[in-house]
């Protein structure tokens, strides 16, 4: 290895002259995981997120973090254009992170989607959302007053129509930048306002549900399914070429999905899921610490997705991790699903998870590290990462396939004091993570100093 890359991977090495050998002692070494979905800074300062979250990263083998940022409520609490935005978003996490790192930026206003070619040429942004259900229905389940949310203009509409827009500045960057263009996507958060909004309603007057189950049957698997009905139509009529769809989280959601690609065969659509969905389900997750968007679902749900992992349907899988600690997390009374924040932590679980279940179920480690590094990395830009291969970043994690432990959340380097999956039995553990070389956990402790770095993409010159 040399400047922090991969310089030969080969059996008999001489290690003469090496300064620091690394044992493997029968562990297994996988490309660190890139986890192209994450939320640094949503319920606590982003500061003090990319310190914590970042260090519960590299606990679970991922060594690069792209997390969605955002105008309005939550984050920074501003708007604003994000030329002003997004350099105090730079500056925030600069010299805090322990594995490298980037973000996915949404589009809220109009003024943004004229700023999408300056975010991918000036900030190396190449990547935008797509909250599908925010102009209508509150993040955490209750509709409220969604422009002051928002913090948009008193004269603009969060709505199907901004989507559309949305769309096509998306696909004017790529046309606008032929050379990287199929490394530019927009991302969707794939629900649909009107049915959650009723569905609620039913839920809640009818008092049948609780819990879980209760903010399952309120944002229902078809509402997952028209949402992406609707996107994919949108992306066919503006000419997207690039769409990705985010944390598909039941059978009617995949089937959706995989019914438009089909249908509008000239668009690339990935498909996501998250290791949340792929492990808990309304019975078994630790609480309503495991209230997310969309919901965990019942086990039918479960096992659809890992047909759809196991086929290839499947493009990568994510943690979706929000760090929201308990004196946020959770209203008054706590056991009432409808007033808690949505969202969790979980990186530190996503390989170790996903070899647990996913080997169980026959999926192959080759795969796994596809799920988990190559695939988004190709996607997102990431030229750099995602493989163990010569001329790549050094990126790596060991894994001890034969380590059965029990998940406690007091274990975690997340700042969250709670995990949904608390008392989960898993059978792999990742022992030591390296970013470009350097070992940010060794033996399960994190060492060192962050020297995670910002990544501009798509990453065009190669840095040492």
């Amino acid at each position: 290895m040399t400047s922090g890359r991969i310089e030969r991977i080969a059996p008999g090495q001489p290690t003469e002259g090496v300064p620091d050998v690394i044992e493997g002692a029968g562990r297994l070494a996988f490309p660190g995981v890139v986890d192209a979905h994450q939320h640094w800074g949503i319920y606590n300062h982003l500061a003090d997120d990319t310190a914590s979250e970042s260090r519960a990263c590299a606990q679970g083998g991922v060594t690069t973090a792209l997390t969605y940022m955002r105008t309005g409520q939550y984050y920074l609490n501003k708007g604003g254009p994000y030329a002003d935005f997004f350099p105090e978003v730079l500056e925030h996490a600069e010299e805090r992170a322990y594995v490298d790192y980037g973000f996915h930026l949404a589009p809220m206003s109009r003024a943004h989607i004229d700023e999408l070619p300056d975010l991918v040429e000036r900030f190396g942004v190449s990547s935008f959302k797509i909250f599908m259900f925010y102009g209508g229905h509150g993040l955490h389940g209750r509709s409220a007053d969604q422009n002051a949310f928002l913090m948009l203009p008193e004269d603009e509409r969060y709505d199907y129509a901004h989507f559309e827009f949305v769309m096509r500045g998306v696909q004017a960057a790529r046309e606008r930048f032929p050379e990287l263009a199929d490394e530019i996507s927009l991302s969707l958060h794939c629900e649909t306002a009107e049915i959650m909004t009723a569905y609620t309603k039913l839920v809640e007057e009818s008092g049948e549900l609780s819990g879980l189950a209760a903010y399952s049957a309120s944002r229902p698997p078809h509402s997952e399914g028209l949402a992406v009905f609707i996107a994919s139509y949108l992306a066919h009529e503006t000419g997207l070429g690039n769409v990705n769809l985010l944390h598909l989280s039941s059978r009617k959601a995949m089937d959706a999905a995989v019914r438009m690609a089909r249908t509008f065969p000239h668009i690339d659509f990935r498909r996501e899921v998250t290791i949340g969905h792929l492990l808990a389900d309304i019975d078994t997750a630790s609480g309503l610490g495991a209230k997310v968007n969309p919901p965990i679902r019942p086990r039918e749900d479960v096992e659809a997705l890992w047909e759809y992992v196991l086929d290839g349907t499947v493009d990568w899988v994510v943690s979706d991790h929000a760090c929201c600690r308990e004196e946020l997390k959770f209203g008054a009374p706590a056991d009432d699903v409808f007033l808690a924040k949505a969202g969790f932590g979980g990186a530190e679980y996503l390989l170790p998870g996903l070899i647990t279940e996913g080997r169980r179920r026959g999926l192959t480690y080759g795969r796994v590290a596809a799920l988990t590094s190559w695939n988004p990395a190709r996607r997102y830009g990431l030229r750099d990462k995602g493989t163990l291969a010569p001329g790549f970043d050094a990126d790596i994690c060991l894994v001890d396939p034969g380590s059965t432990w029990t998940v406690r959340a007091a274990e975690s380097e997340s700042a969250q004091e709670y995990t949904p999956f608390e008392g989960f039995e898993l059978t792999a553990k990742v022992t030591d993570t390296f970013v470009r070389g350097n070992h940010v956990l060794d033996a399960g402790k994190i060492v060192g100093r962050p020297l995670g770095r910002y990544l501009r993409r798509p990453q065009v010159d190669s840095e040492g």
